[in-house]
């Protein structure tokens, strides 16, 4: 365990005591799940953000475990679809395969009572054909596809009403922002919840910060003129305090802006001014959800369950360099702007790490990961242990005392791809993770131990030391050509059992074309 150099800058004032109560129920621990969407690495408090405010989840880091070294799918379905089976992505086919049970499943058999509010984004959501309702979940609010617009709930991809209250379509009012909804919802579930027998599991899935970059008013006019410093000196600030928390090594290089951005001394005024804005409408809506997730705690205190309560908070990818704009003559954040904020952000969300959102690099698998239980977990402390979204459903089955089952329904299951890690949060118990595993689209990765071998769609592998090069900055491929060769073969028998693209697939998968830099920085069309 790594003792945390977090300090209390930037955490809500005022004494906060939480309740030592215990659930109504047995006494097993409430879950609470929350993932938010393209948030990068470094885009809260407490991992390293110098000028977005999260002091919700910087107070859970505070009085709780964060990990440095824990891992998510590159993507939104599939990291989705591995938290709530432990299964890779490429097993389930976004749940929709048999041979496989949800968190919710399996804890509401064993008398959990389970809700689910936000972004569901799983197998057959545009027909309605498996719902949460239809996985487990007892009550559910959101949205079924995977992005909509904050204040109209219209779905990006479809452009139908796919937000849901139960099975029913709902129609958002008037004043409707999906962030503050879906907090609303959460809070209502978890009042409901308690006034029945047994323990909760909440999955409070948000959509923010995902494009579109839509905000209160209010929000944005508290970021603007925060980013003119612009991504080179941002980068630098940041990756110096991660060093000073100990989340990096020092030894951990900062690598360079990424080819793909411009020095930001080379805009003009106005384009620094747009760049502003664009930064400042993602923070706002950060900022907003980290409001949401203080609200569920200061429900869950005046419920009086907060202490017996496992809170998890992540996110599902980095951050995102895909091009969305729709609108490129309008400025972000109303509900007509069809806006993302693109690769240049995305380098510095992903500080310090290389490539985004999709990529099998640091830079798109790498999460924040707090964790907060204090009837079990020391506060403040910080661990490096390797964490993956496929453990998150062994570790609560684990601290819910359930066992997974061989069979259900007369039906064969896949055994549990992930590993608890219960004793670490009870503890610190260290433990070797067994070999991990991505693919997605072409990029592919293994981390076996200390080492990684990853690569690119439409390029070869490389291999990296993880203990002296985090950040991925010296390829030693060739330096161990023995090793290399060896997890190539590990990564292909992987890919053969869960369905995987195999290295050879992968090199001769076509490159992306989506990830181009701002509308205002291509002046020639």
């Amino acid at each position: 365990m790594k003792k945390s150099l977090l300090g209390t800058a930037g955490l809500m004032t005022g004494s906060t005591c939480l309740s030592a109560g215990r659930n109504d129920g047995d006494g097993r621990p409430n879950i609470v799940v929350i993932l938010c969407d393209d948030l990068g690495y470094s885009d809260i408090g407490c991992y390293g953000a110098v000028n977005i405010d999260t002091p919700n989840i910087d107070r859970l880091a505070n009085q709780g475990l964060r990990f440095t070294q824990f891992y998510n799918c590159a993507k939104c379905g599939p990291t989705r679809a591995s938290l709530l089976t432990g299964l890779y992505h490429h097993e389930t086919n976004r749940i929709r395969r048999p041979g496989n049970l949800t968190i919710a499943e399996l804890l509401g058999n064993a008398g959990y009572n389970t809700c689910m509010s936000g972004k569901w984004h799983l197998g057959g959501f545009r027909q309605d054909n498996c719902t949460p309702l239809d996985r487990g979940f007892d009550r559910y609010f959101g949205h079924l596809g995977g992005a909509i617009n904050y204040f109209t709930g219209e779905d990006f991809g479809s452009g139908k009403n796919l937000m849901r209250l139960g099975r029913e379509v709902y129609d958002p009012p008037e004043d409707f922002y999906s962030t503050v909804a879906m907090t609303d919802y959460a809070i209502r579930f978890l009042e409901d919840a308690q006034q029945k027998d047994g323990p909760f599991l909440l999955y409070l899935a948000y959509n923010a910060p995902h494009f579109p970059l839509h905000a209160l008013p209010k929000d944005i006019e508290k970021y603007r003129g925060k980013f003119m410093e612009g991504w080179d000196k941002l980068r630098r600030r940041r990756y110096e305090r991660m060093v000073e928390m100990g989340l990096l090594e020092e030894g951990w290089q900062l690598p360079p802006r990424a080819p793909e951005v411009p020095p930001w001394e080379e805009l003009s005024q106005e384009e620094k001014r747009r760049e502003d804005h664009l930064m400042a409408v993602y923070a706002a809506m950060t900022y907003r959800m980290d409001r949401g997730i203080g609200r569920v705690m200061s429900a869950l205190n005046r419920m009086g369950v907060a202490d017996n309560t496992l809170v998890m908070f992540l996110s599902d990818n980095g951050g995102c360099p895909f091009d969305f704009n729709r609108t490129p003559n309008l400025p972000p954040g109303p509900a007509k702007s069809m806006r993302s904020y693109n690769v240049e952000w995305a380098n510095t969300s992903n500080t310090a790490f290389r490539l985004y959102k999709q990529n099998s690099h640091e830079g798109g698998i790498s999460t924040p990961m707090v964790v907060r239980w204090p009837a079990a977990i020391k506060s403040g402390d910080m661990t490096d242990q390797v964490g993956h979204v496929v453990d998150i459903m062994p570790t609560v089955l684990d601290v819910a005392g359930v066992e997974y089952p061989a069979a259900y329904g007369g039906h064969e299951l896949l055994p549990l791809e992930g590993q608890s890690f219960a004793d670490t949060l009870r503890s610190g118990k260290e433990f070797r993770h067994k070999p991990i595993y991505w693919e997605f689209a072409g990029n592919r990765a293994v981390r076996d131990g200390k080492w990684k071998l990853v690569g690119r769609r439409n390029q070869g592998v490389e291999l990296y030391d993880m203990e002296a090069d985090r950040t991925e900055m010296h390829d030693l491929a060739e330096k161990h050509p023995e090793r290399a060769e060896k997890m190539t073969r590990v990564y292909d028998e992987w890919a053969r059992r869960v369905g995987a693209k195999s290295n050879e697939a992968c090199k001769k998968t076509p490159a992306s074309g989506r990830i181009k830099v701002s509308p205002f920085l291509r002046d020639d069309g």
